[in-house]
């Protein structure tokens, strides 16, 4: 039988006060010194086999070969070191997933030069650019590229506006005037001894790529990723999958490399394992869906990567399209999600989905992790099948007491060694352990090795009056859930008497509409039924602005901002505890009828 998974070792040390630290005992193996390495290896193995394929206009798919990628990546290196680029002058990429996106990483990558991906969301989404501007002030780029020159147009303006005139400005098409460097002429560069000498003096502590946090908790910020932290957690994952080194993955993936799972996890583990990443320009989105059927359809992937949401949307469709499912399914070895927590329903329906498509038990994994670990600190593999799983080989997680729950900290090769231009002094703690700010517990108390269960973000936590701490993330999923009509919410309440909700309904509902309000508020008291003060929700009210991403209410990820939201409405809050209660409140409906508008 085939072996899709290792064996986890893990010990457990609990500590007297009351700290628990559990380790992983199994080394990491030798990791390469540079993210360019495995380009070059297997440029010279495999020359012939596709790197990375993306999607035409007419829905075929372009390929380009490590031996192809090889040769323009050198070109590519060569006119970054003669533009001036290096460790103190980093890219900037505005655009998303392409395979010039992808070459000018493995180029940055080749002379040590940082590249920066960031989000398409703060260039075309973004009336002000003001995050935009922020990242542009904070890394000083010595180069932007952007697919398309006209698209980005008022996007590449504001990064000129804070970098100068210094700032080169790349695009592949559509250039605006004398000022767009093409990316074409970058390619016919002719490449001299310089690219090798760059090459080699790469080393594991030079930075690779700075990611931009999500900014769910906070303001976004510039996580330092070096090659070595890169190269040892796909040295990892290698370890606990050792399918990979046999057989090169193949995947098919629509995660934007502005983040660290499409970036980091999903990318690299195409690159280092001499496997085929195929760049799916869909989405799990209602408009953007179909472009993903059509790319799993037409390029099977031997690893299924996504987010809960992607896989709601794709079981789905394939559970009515049992043809479909046999394409989709049929290469797969593994089934991954990350990102969030997959609910066990659908979890269940996801591996009977691919077993009826099939005729194979397909293992359905989850990882746990964040920018600053590389991504992947916690997985579910060999005999660990729950929750967020347990620690990859050379990794250790503490969980430290925090009010009722436990925050859990890494300690790990595949660690960032902090921000650009923030001190370190609070990121890790006196042992060394990156401070994550998640909560998580054991999924069995008696028994460590079972694994760990992800248990909120304690960043958000916050005290009522009484002084009970409440965990707004852990009633936020509760209220979502037991509702079935809420897209979003904010638990709000710091010092106050009592838990609310701020709360926008799903596309469909009207906020003015009786049965309704009549429907939450019946659904408040089911909620509220036998809970404590932290666990009940007392008062609701809809909000009918979206949340705002130029204030930073909501990432480009579409997760909410819980500050950003508690700062800029809180006159909304405000008229939450407001005495007499205001008519637009929605209360809990235990024996009584509800206010109407």
């Amino acid at each position: 039988m085939r072996q899709v998974f290792a064996e986890p070792a893990i010990t457990c040390e609990d500590r007297s006060d009351g700290v628990r630290i559990l380790r992983s005992t199994e080394p990491v193996g030798a990791c390469p010194r540079s993210l360019a390495e495995p380009l070059r290896t297997w440029a010279r193995e495999t020359p012939d086999r596709v790197l990375a394929a993306e999607r035409t206009s007419s829905g075929g798919w372009l390929p380009v070969s490590y031996g192809e990628a090889r040769t323009q990546v050198d070109a590519l290196a060569q006119a970054l070191l003669d533009r001036g680029l290096g460790q103190e002058s980093p890219l900037l990429v505005l655009s998303g997933n392409t395979i010039d996106h992808l070459l000018l990483t493995l180029a940055c990558y080749t002379i040590g030069a940082p590249i920066v991906p960031v989000s398409v969301a703060y260039s075309v989404r973004s009336a002000t650019h003001l995050r935009l501007r922020a990242i542009t002030e904070l890394v000083r780029p010595g180069m932007v590229f952007a697919d398309d020159g006209e698209l980005f147009g008022a996007a590449l303006d504001a990064v000129r506006a804070v970098a100068g005139p210094a700032c080169r400005e790349l695009v592949a098409r559509d250039a605006r005037g004398p000022r767009h460097e093409s990316l074409d002429g970058l390619l016919r560069t002719t490449v001299t001894a310089d690219v090798d000498r760059a090459f080699h003096a790469v080393n594991g502590d030079d930075v690779a790529k700075i990611l931009f946090t999500s900014g769910s908790t906070d303001v976004p910020k510039g996580v330092l990723n070096t090659h070595a932290m890169l190269g040892a957690n796909q040295q990892m994952l290698r370890q606990i999958w050792p399918f990979v080194t046999r057989t090169p993955p193949v995947l098919t993936d629509w995660l934007p490399w502005s983040h660290t799972f499409g970036g980091n996890h999903n990318l690299h583990l195409a690159l280092c394992n001499g496997g085929s990443l195929y760049i799916d320009n869909g989405k799990p989105t209602p408009d953007l869906f179909e472009r993903t059927l059509e790319a799993l359809r037409s390029a099977p992937p031997t690893i299924c990567v996504n987010v809960p949401a992607g896989y709601a949307m794709l079981v789905h469709r394939l559970e009515q399209d049992h043809a479909l499912a046999s394409q989709v399914f049929g290469a797969a070895e593994l089934i991954l999600y990350a990102g969030a927590a997959l609910d066990s329903g659908l979890r269940s329906r996801l591996r009977e989905l691919a077993k009826k498509a099939t005729g194979r038990d397909i293992p359905v994994v989850s990882s746990w992790g964040a920018t600053e670990t590389g991504p992947a600190a916690t997985s579910t593999y060999g005999s660990v099948r729950d929750g967020m799983g347990v620690p990859l080989p050379g990794v250790s997680v503490k969980l430290v007491p925090h009010g009722a729950r436990q925050e859990i900290r890494v300690l790990s090769p595949s660690v960032t060694p902090g921000y650009v231009g923030k001190k370190s002094d609070d990121v890790f703690d006196d042992e060394g352990y990156y401070r994550t700010g998640d909560a998580a517990r054991l999924l069995d108390d008696s028994d460590p090795r079972k694994g760990l269960v992800f248990d909120g973000r304690i960043a958000e936590d916050f005290k009522l009056s009484s002084g009970t701490w409440v965990a707004p993330g852990r009633l936020r999923e509760t209220l979502l859930a037991t509702t079935g009509i809420l897209a979003d919410a904010v638990v709000v309440g710091a010092d106050r008497s009592s838990v609310s909700a701020l709360c926008w309904l799903r596309a469909g509902q009207d906020d003015d509409d009786p049965d309704v309000r009549l429907h939450l508020a019946r659904k408040l008291a089911e909620l509220n039924q036998g809970g404590g003060s932290a666990a009940r929700i007392e008062r609701l009210l809809l909000v009918t602005e979206p949340p705002s991403l130029d204030h930073g209410e909501i990432t480009d990820k579409g997760y909410i901002n819980q500050r950003a939201v508690v700062t800029r409405r809180a006159a909304l809050i405000a008229l939450l505890y407001q005495e007499p209660i205001d008519p637009a409140v929605v209360r809990p409906a235990y024996a009584a009828t509800i206010p109407q508008v």
